[in-house]
């Protein structure tokens, strides 16, 4: 499956493991790049020795390429990015920022740069700003989302249409079929996050794993865009967050309502009442957990077997 992602990242497949705090540690990036994937390393949830740790576990466990998530926002990124470069990490994802901070001094240390954006608008400046390629997330995506609320299938085509370095489509993608539609609409490849949140390598608490295995079709929503937009699956505290919307609370009454750590007690301790769960709309199609590679391997598998079926078997022309 040879094409330009591929070639770039040189992996197997077209398939990126998104770098989702809490989520993505050593043991899933390893296993998503020794299936032929990109396994990515979500840095946004670590202080400096913890990132280094997993890079080098990473190292040890897998030969494959495998990237780093650099949320920009980030306090101490520039710490983040001197063990990267330090430890020679070939592919960082920024995201959550400008890509001109950063995306000049990573490449004259030789990495492949990718920053993920929402818009047509932002993956211009991406591009003008020298990265090698670009992620285009719609707002079906779970976590931190765009604020223009642009579907994945919408946003994609008019990505392509756009910019003329790779582009990968995320948000609502899930099985082999969603990975050919959206490569059918333009995409050189897809990054996957939800669905590798329910693997055996997430470093998500079994609690929250489950939480997304029994949850089906709206149960997750868009909110707290005052502050930074998050999709979350419904819980009591979400609730508390409708009830605050409901009196009209001032943003920096959300601010309070929200706190810190809440991401963390939910996806990482396992409060499924009082943290935050991040998680996309696609949860209502993962029904299962599984190895990161038995994932993997069912999604390419999938996406085969849409790309080798005649029209004509499916739409009766």
């Amino acid at each position: 499956m040879q094409n330009k992602i591929t070639t770039l990242f040189k992996i197997e497949y077209p398939l990126i493991q998104a770098g989702m705090i809490w989520c993505s540690g050593w043991k899933l990036a390893s296993a998503v790049s020794n299936a032929g994937g990109l396994g990515i390393i979500g840095s946004g949830s670590m202080y400096p020795a913890i990132l280094e740790e997993h890079i080098l576990k990473c190292k040890a466990a897998t030969d494959k390429p495998f990237a780093v998530n650099l949320p920009m926002l980030y306090p101490d990124i520039d710490k983040h990015i001197e063990l990267i470069i330090k430890h020679q990490v070939p592919i960082v994802f920024t995201s959550a920022g400008n890509p001109k901070t950063w995306t000049k001094h990573l490449k004259a240390h030789g990495i492949t740069v990718v920053h993920v954006v929402s818009s047509v608008k932002f993956a211009l400046k991406a591009e003008e700003a020298g990265v090698d390629a670009i992620v285009a997330e719609g707002f079906e995506a779970g976590g931190h989302n765009g604020r223009d609320e642009t579907s994945t299938f919408c946003l994609i085509p008019m990505v392509a249409k756009a910019v003329q370095i790779p582009l990968i489509a995320a948000g609502g993608i899930g099985t082999g079929n969603g990975m050919l539609a959206a490569m059918i609409l333009g995409a050189d490849g897809v990054q996957i996050g939800s669905r590798f949140v329910t693997s055996i390598e997430s470093s998500a608490h079994a609690n929250f794993k489950n939480k997304i295995i029994d949850s089906k079709e709206g149960d997750t929503l868009l909110t707290l865009k005052e502050l930074t937009p998050v999709r979350l699956l419904k819980n009591s505290f979400f609730d508390q967050v409708q009830e605050a919307y409901q009196k009209c609370a001032t943003t920096e009454e959300l601010n309070e309502l929200l706190g810190r750590g809440r991401a963390k007690k939910g996806m990482f301790e396992g409060d499924l009442s009082e943290g935050e769960l991040e998680i996309g709309q696609v949860a209502g199609l993962i029904d299962e957990i599984k190895s990161a590679g038995e994932i993997v391997t069912e999604i390419i598998a999938e996406f085969k077997e849409a790309k080798n079926l005649q029209i004509s078997d499916n739409l009766n022309f």
